[in-house]
């Protein structure tokens, strides 16, 4: 089981390598890491504390919704205190004999990150406590009558645990973490920084007006900042000479079908989906995503925080409702639903025809 547990094993010295081969997009160090500033400050002291006490970071636990950084910062985490870090899963770890499997092959002051702590199991949960404080696991060995105890000794380490479900960490598991950190949504501004960063890894030609265009249209994220920028760089090669103006980004952006604010077809038909099929809510979780064909968690991880933090959404204790800035942004005549007016079905062109 430790070779599904264990996903890769990197080390920090690696990372470092500033070397033309290595063109992955991640940043290396914290001062290359853009935005969430509070984050960085904080992580920054707490490394170079470590550090001058020789001893190991304290755990970490980052969450917020996906793709904000939390992989990249436990990669610099290593890379700054130069130790390895191995990467798993709560999912990947199904037995408490995985976890000591895992643990036991970390040297000094390694790093072990579990992306999606929330989804590990109780059990292992149990055996994870006393490793997190008291670098030790107690294992029962046997059944019955003839079982035994048996405890081994780890090495001092740090956990990194990452999550886009904060409440769903357990209590016992929350309170053992010494630095917990929420990552926000990126700036547009900080989100034209990677990208341009990212530009020049890929050897990408690329202005100021088109990597901002790309900027304002990645719902806050870098992954899909950089994911938009590959996908504009495909266009611009092989329909516009290789550069990436804006005029160029806006043609592949609206071919890949993402609105000026960064809202792609997903979006729109969960949108539309309370609006016309629902009256503008209030609509349960499970029936608005059963309407679009979509998981609940991944309206619930992937779609709705971006959603919910431009207005268009709101989340009451009867279900989710539409708000006006969400009418507006598809051009749908704005119906309150606490009040039960008229349809919102119709558009507001439709309107101005008659």
């Amino acid at each position: 089981m430790q070779e599904n547990v264990e996903e890769r094993l990197v080390s920090g010295a690696e990372l470092g390598e500033d070397t033309g081969v290595d063109r992955t997009l991640r940043p290396r160090r914290l001062a290359d890491y853009v935005g969430q500033t509070r984050v960085k400050e904080n992580l920054q002291i707490g490394i170079q504390a470590a550090r001058q006490r020789g001893e190991s970071l304290d755990h970490v636990l980052l969450y917020g919704p996906p793709g904000l950084g939390k992989t990249t910062l436990a990669h610099i985490i290593g890379n700054e205190l130069e130790v390895n870090v191995k990467i798993t899963s709560g999912p990947a770890i199904e037995r408490p004999g995985d976890l000591a499997a895992v643990l036991t092959s970390l040297n000094e002051g390694d790093i072990l990150f579990i992306d999606e702590i929330h989804r590990l199991s109780r059990v292992v949960e149990e055996v994870l406590y006393p490793a997190m404080e008291e670098f030790g696991i107690d294992l029962v060995m046997g059944k019955g009558p003839g079982a035994r105890s048996l405890r081994l000794n780890l090495k001092p380490f740090t956990l990194i645990g990452a999550t886009t479900r904060y409440a769903m960490v357990s209590p016992p598991l929350r309170d053992r973490f010494g630095l917990v950190h929420r990552l926000d949504f990126y700036k547009p501004e900080d989100l034209q920084q990677i990208i341009a960063r990212s530009a020049q890894i890929l050897q990408v030609e690329a202005d100021a007006e088109g990597l901002a265009e790309i900027a304002r249209r990645s719902r806050g994220t870098p992954r899909i900042a950089n994911r938009l920028l590959r996908r504009v760089r495909d266009h611009a090669q092989v329909l516009q000479g290789g550069a990436i103006t804006k005029e160029v980004a806006l043609e592949a952006l609206a071919r890949l079908e993402v609105d000026g604010l960064g809202l792609d077809q997903v979006d729109h038909q969960l949108l539309r989906a309370i609006m016309e099929k629902f009256d503008g809510g209030p609509v349960g979780l499970e029936t608005v995503a059963a309407s679009i064909s979509e998981d609940a968690d991944t309206v619930m991880d992937v779609y709705e925080p971006f959603l919910l933090q431009l207005g268009f959404l709101e989340r009451t204790p009867r279900g989710r409702v539409a708000t006006r800035l969400a009418y507006e942004h598809l051009g749908l005549k704005y119906v309150n639903p606490k009040k039960g007016a008229e349809s919102p079905q119709l558009r507001l062109d439709d309107e101005e025809a008659k």
